[in-house]
Protein backbone atom coordinates (compact mmCIF):
# COMPACT_ATOMS: atom_id res chain seq x y z
CA UNK A 1 0.00 0.00 0.00
CA UNK A 2 1.58 3.40 -1.17
CA UNK A 3 2.15 5.77 1.46
CA UNK A 4 3.47 9.38 2.26
CA UNK A 5 4.57 11.45 -0.85
CA UNK A 6 3.73 8.24 -2.89
CA UNK A 7 -0.49 9.52 -2.54
CA UNK A 8 0.39 12.86 -3.80
CA UNK A 9 -0.14 13.98 -7.55
CA UNK A 10 3.22 14.78 -9.79
CA UNK A 11 1.63 18.76 -8.91
CA UNK A 12 1.46 18.08 -5.16
CA UNK A 13 4.89 16.77 -4.69
CA UNK A 14 6.30 19.30 -7.20
CA UNK A 15 4.63 22.18 -4.81
CA UNK A 16 6.50 20.49 -1.58
CA UNK A 17 9.62 20.51 -3.28
CA UNK A 18 9.15 24.41 -4.21
CA UNK A 19 8.22 25.27 -0.48
CA UNK A 20 11.15 23.06 0.83
CA UNK A 21 13.53 25.02 -1.77
CA UNK A 22 12.16 28.61 -0.63
CA UNK A 23 12.12 28.00 3.12
CA UNK A 24 15.79 26.20 2.46
CA UNK A 25 16.70 29.69 0.35
CA UNK A 26 15.33 31.75 2.19
CA UNK A 27 17.85 31.48 5.03
CA UNK A 28 20.81 32.20 2.46
CA UNK A 29 20.67 35.78 2.90
CA UNK A 30 23.83 36.90 0.99
CA UNK A 31 25.64 35.80 -2.55
CA UNK A 32 28.70 34.07 -0.04
CA UNK A 33 25.14 32.20 2.00
CA UNK A 34 24.17 31.26 -1.50
CA UNK A 35 27.95 29.92 -2.94
CA UNK A 36 28.67 27.82 0.24
CA UNK A 37 25.24 26.33 -0.27
CA UNK A 38 25.73 25.07 -3.58
CA UNK A 39 29.53 24.63 -3.12
CA UNK A 40 29.17 20.44 -2.59
CA UNK A 41 27.27 19.57 -5.21
CA UNK A 42 29.13 21.80 -7.74
CA UNK A 43 32.43 19.99 -6.37
CA UNK A 44 30.97 16.82 -7.05
CA UNK A 45 30.02 17.84 -9.98
CA UNK A 46 33.17 18.98 -11.09
CA UNK A 47 34.45 16.16 -9.96
CA UNK A 48 32.29 13.78 -11.99
CA UNK A 49 33.24 15.73 -15.26
CA UNK A 50 36.97 15.59 -14.29
CA UNK A 51 36.47 11.48 -14.43
CA UNK A 52 34.40 11.57 -17.14
CA UNK A 53 36.80 13.72 -19.44
CA UNK A 54 39.90 11.70 -18.21
CA UNK A 55 39.01 7.78 -16.62
CA UNK A 56 42.67 7.31 -17.01
CA UNK A 57 44.14 10.19 -14.84
CA UNK A 58 46.48 11.16 -17.41
CA UNK A 59 45.84 14.40 -19.25
CA UNK A 60 47.76 17.51 -18.00
CA UNK A 61 46.19 19.68 -15.76
CA UNK A 62 45.21 22.59 -18.28
CA UNK A 63 44.04 19.96 -20.67
CA UNK A 64 41.66 18.51 -18.10
CA UNK A 65 40.35 21.75 -17.22
CA UNK A 66 39.93 22.38 -20.68
CA UNK A 67 37.88 19.38 -21.22
CA UNK A 68 35.53 20.00 -18.36
CA UNK A 69 34.74 23.33 -19.63
CA UNK A 70 33.49 21.37 -22.74
CA UNK A 71 31.55 19.01 -21.10
CA UNK A 72 30.13 21.68 -18.64
CA UNK A 73 29.18 23.57 -21.90
CA UNK A 74 27.38 20.35 -23.38
CA UNK A 75 25.77 19.78 -20.04
CA UNK A 76 24.19 23.47 -20.49
CA UNK A 77 22.67 22.67 -23.95
CA UNK A 78 21.50 19.18 -22.82
CA UNK A 79 19.43 21.23 -19.93
CA UNK A 80 18.45 24.13 -22.38
CA UNK A 81 17.14 21.21 -25.32
CA UNK A 82 15.28 19.51 -22.39
CA UNK A 83 13.56 23.14 -21.01
CA UNK A 84 12.39 23.69 -24.36
CA UNK A 85 11.19 20.14 -25.01
CA UNK A 86 9.05 20.97 -21.78
CA UNK A 87 7.99 24.22 -22.99
CA UNK A 88 6.93 23.04 -26.05
CA UNK A 89 4.52 20.07 -24.54
CA UNK A 90 3.58 22.57 -21.81
CA UNK A 91 2.43 24.85 -24.62
CA UNK A 92 0.81 21.91 -26.89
Amino acid sequence: MATGFALLTPTERSLHGRRGQAIRWSKANSPEARARGTQRARDTQRTAMERQADPLDVLPPDELAAAVARLRQAHMCAMALASAAARRKRAA
